[in-house]
This record gives structure tokens, C-alpha cells and sequence, in this order.
């Protein structure tokens, strides 16, 4: 069974250790390298320095899907060791941490003080480095973003050795947010903060019958949330195709909270579930078994409920307390496919779903989100419009012809695929959905000539 990340013992920079095997979350297409954990900044320029001929991919928590932080036969550069927080400003509402700070940890810094991550994905186990490599997004794009957006400037480490300054509105800073680690290795970063008066959610949720009810649904009223997200299911058909349960919220306000719960506004106690085993029988998250979580999920949701109160964790990392639920996919692991296509292309996301859900792709975290304006990262991902994302046990049979199809579909749609959860995308479509991507590939050029900052997915694609 292939590793959840490169957890083996490695070692710094100056006692390289012996290779060992990494995958993505997926755990799908494990590979072999020398994982080294610096310690200071010093010794993260030694790694670099010592990449050798297969060069090295800097890595955080291993949230990565797919085989973004990876590097067969090279170097991965483990940066989880470089953990400080440095500095907060409580008034002005920013924070200068280490690139290898996990949004978790600045969750426990920063809600007792009343702020909170601009910018949270589905789990707080990643690192600032890596969301500003892939650039994440979370409920709140529509509103505010992604991560890049939040980003004041950030220290990189390049392939020459030099540690430079990048700020907003340079090339650097944009080939850097959403570049997957290939212009440097991000050291420290500075990010302004949203402020919040408490740690609890206020919360709507509703059913919605199918897809054009839902899109009608966010289309009209999505403007009144910070917060947007609905659960899809996949693998309801016919008038039911695409029912779904639409969740949204907003930081609750100090007076919205009870009074017991005003005494500590700011308490922030993730909980945490047993770990799932490292052994699942195969075929537990087939047709049969998805289908009926799907309609139970669906039924027991409330045809409309308004201002529920709910603790972040459960709002916006609900798998975050069960430790490696990734293997609940069995040995073959998962891909995770997510897609965007803008608006006007509405229909192209209807047949992908008609096309899914006829299939009988055994998905049930399949999620629906609107994004608002695109960021300046050239390999960013979100754009204005729709995207869906959707998990699918690896061993499928077929799965590979099928979301190449998909892949084609989205491309001429004039849509993309995220690289973050990417794992099989095929090189000769990027062009078509990352439309700055010469641009990415002559800076990269310049910056690392002898192509020091590499990754398995880099080479897949030719990035």
C-alpha cells in the first residue's frame, strides 16, 4: 500500500536520507525520492543546492491529490519544519509566518485574537507554502477570492540561491500563485486576515429538487453569503439529476450566540474522530453503498433551514477529524476530479453531470461552487463561472477513457481542470485551459534554467 505522505525518516540537508515512497492524497501513483526536512532557511538553500540532476519540489502536508509534490528519483523538500509564526498585527490584521505553517495552527493563533484565514479549502491541513503554490479557494470565492488575492508578498528561494522579496503586481508573484512550487521554494509570507467576533458559523440550509434549481438558486441569492457551497449527488438520474443540498453562512455576530456560548466567543476545539484503518476492504465505496449514503444524505437534509449555529470545524473541515480518511477508498486510492467552466456555459456542465451520473460514478463528495472574478496567477485556477468537484474510486473500470472525455469537454468548453487535484490530465490540453501558460513556461526558463524545481507532475505536463 502506497504511503498517505512521505512520512519515513529523512533527513536534513547535509545527511540526505534514503529514498522512500510519496503520494498524493489520492494515493494512486506513488513514487520514489530522498525526502529532506530543513530546519532553518540555511539549510532549505543547502537542499536546493544539493537537488541533483533530478531536482527537487518543495511539499507541505501532502494535501496535494495528485502528483503535484512528488519527484521520482530527485529531491522533495519536506517544509513542514519551518513552522514559526512571526508576527501579527492585531490592528491592522495581518500575519508574516513561515511557509511551512498549517492554516490549522493559524486558526489556534488567530481566532482568540478575532481573526481568521481569508481563504480556507476543505481542510485546514495545509500549509501557507502550498496554498499559495496552488493557489486554493474555498466557499468564499464568489466574495473574496483565492488565497493569492490575500497575499501581501512572500520570500522565495530560487534555483540561483537568492532569497527574494515578491510582492503583488510582479510576474514572480503571478507565475508563483498557482505555480505548484516550480518558480522557488516560498519561505515566509505575509496575509491579511478577516475578522470575525466569533468561532461559530450561522448557517442556511436547503434542498434544492435538481441542477436547474440549484444554479437558479445560486444565481439569485448567492450575492447574500460570504460563504456557498452544495452537495450534489451523482448518481441521482433522471428529473432528480443533480439534486442537491445547498449549504451557506456567514461568521455569526457576538448577539447571535447564546448565552453560555458568549463566555468564550473565540473557542476553537476541532474534534477529532477515531483514525480511519490501513486496511479497507475493496469495493466499500461502490454503486450500491454511495447510492444509499446519497439518498439518506439528501433526505435528512431540511428542506429549508435558517440560521443554525455551527463550529468552523463542522462547516468548513467536517473530514479534517477523521485522520486519514483517504483510505476509506481502499488500496487503488481516489482521484479527484475537478473541473470550471465559465458562465454561458451552463449546458457543458449539465451534460458532465447527465454523463456522471448516467456512468454511475459511485461519488458522494461531490460539491458545486460558484466562482466570482479570476485572480492574476497564471496558473491559477478559479475563473468566473461554475466549477464541480467530484471523487472517484481510482479502480473504475474504464475511469481513464472517460474523464479524458470529460477533459475534452471541458477544454471546449473553454474551461480547466485544477492542477492541484490533477493526477492524468493529458500535456497536449493545458494550452487550451491555462491560457498563459508560454508566459509560465518562458519566466520559468529564465528564472531555472537547468530546471532545479521539478515535480512528476511538471513532467507529465512539460510545465
Amino acid at each position: 500500500m502506497p504511503a498517505d505522505t512521505a512520512s519515513d525518516p529523512a533527513g536534513s540537508a547535509s545527511d540526505p536520507a534514503e529514498p522512500v515512497s510519496v503520494t498524493g492524497w489520492g494515493r494512486t501513483a506513488p513514487t520514489t525520492a530522498r525526502v529532506v526536512r530543513p530546519r532553518t532557511y540555511e539549510e532549505a538553500a543547502a537542499a536546493v543546492r544539493a537537488c541533483g540532476v533530478r531536482g527537487g519540489i518543495a511539499r507541505g502536508l501532502g494535501r496535494a491529490y495528485g502528483d503535484a509534490a512528488q519527484n521520482a528519483g530527485g529531491a522533495v523538500l519536506d517544509m513542514t519544519g519551518l513552522d514559526r509564526v512571526h508576527a501579527i498585527d492585531v490592528d491592522g490584521g495581518t500575519v508574516l509566518c513561515d511557509a511551512g505553517v498549517s492554516l490549522h495552527r493559524l486558526m489556534e493563533v488567530l481566532l482568540p485574537l478575532g481573526w481568521f484565514v481569508p481563504v480556507t479549502p476543505g481542510t485546514r491541513q495545509v500549509t501557507v507554502g502550498g496554498a499559495i503554490g496552488a493557489d486554493i479557494h474555498g466557499k468564499n470565492h464568489h466574495v473574496s477570492g483565492s488565497f493569492a488575492r490575500h497575499v501581501l508578498s512572500f520570500e522565495l528561494l530560487t534555483a540561483d540561491g537568492a532569497i527574494r522579496t515578491v510582492g503583488r503586481g510582479t510576474p514572480l508573484f503571478d507565475a508563483t500563485a498557482g505555480g505548484m512550487g516550480l518558480t522557488g521554494v516560498i519561505l515566509t509570507a505575509t496575509v491579511r486576515l478577516q475578522p470575525v467576533e466569533t468561532s461559530l458559523m450561522s448557517v442556511d440550509t436547503e434542498r434544492a429538487a435538481d441542477l436547474d434549481d440549484l444554479m437558479a438558486r445560486l444565481t439569485a441569492t448567492d450575492h447574500r453569503y460570504r460563504y456557498s457551497v452544495a452537495w450534489i449527488d451523482l448518481l441521482a438520474r433522471g428529473r432528480s439529476t443533480g439534486r442537491s443540498v445547498l449549504t451557506r453562512g456567514e461568521h455569526a455576530p457576538l448577539d447571535a450566540l447564546p448565552p453560555r456560548a458568549r463566555r468564550r466567543p473565540l473557542a476553537f476545539r476541532p474534534p477529532r474522530f477515531p483514525s480511519a484503518p490501513p486496511f479497507v476492504p475493496e469495493g466499500l465505496l461502490g454503486r450500491g453503498t454511495v447510492a444509499l449514503f446519497n439518498e439518506l444524505w439528501y433526505r435528512k437534509a431540511p428542506r429549508a433551514r435558517a440560521g443554525e449555529l455551527q463550529r468552523i470545524p463542522a462547516f468548513f473541515h467536517p473530514l479534517d477529524g477523521v485522520p486519514h480518511w483517504n483510505r476509506i477508498y481502499g488500496r487503488g486510492g481516489f482521484v479527484q476530479y475537478q473541473f470550471v467552466v465559465g458562465h454561458g456555459r451552463e449546458e457543458a456542465l449539465r451534460r458532465i453531470v447527465r454523463r456522471v451520473a448516467e456512468r454511475r460514478c459511485p461519488s458522494f463528495l461531490a460539491v458545486l461552487k460558484r466562482f466570482g472574478e479570476g485572480d492574476p496567477g497564471w496558473l491559477s485556477f478559479p475563473m468566473p463561472g461554475w466549477t464541480l468537484a467530484l471523487d472517484i474510486p481510482a479502480n473504475l473500470p474504464g475511469l481513464g477513457s472517460f474523464l479524458d472525455e470529460l477533459d475534452e469537454e471541458v477544454a471546449g468548453a473553454g474551461g480547466r481542470v485544477y492542477l492541484a487535484k490533477d493526477a492524468r490530465l493529458r500535456p497536449e490540453l493545458l494550452a487550451d485551459m491555462y491560457p498563459r501558460l508560454t508566459e509560465f513556461r518562458e519566466l520559468r526558463a529564465e528564472l531555472d534554467p537547468r530546471g532545479v524545481f521539478t515535480s512528476d507532475l511538471s513532467r507529465r505536463l512539460d510545465l
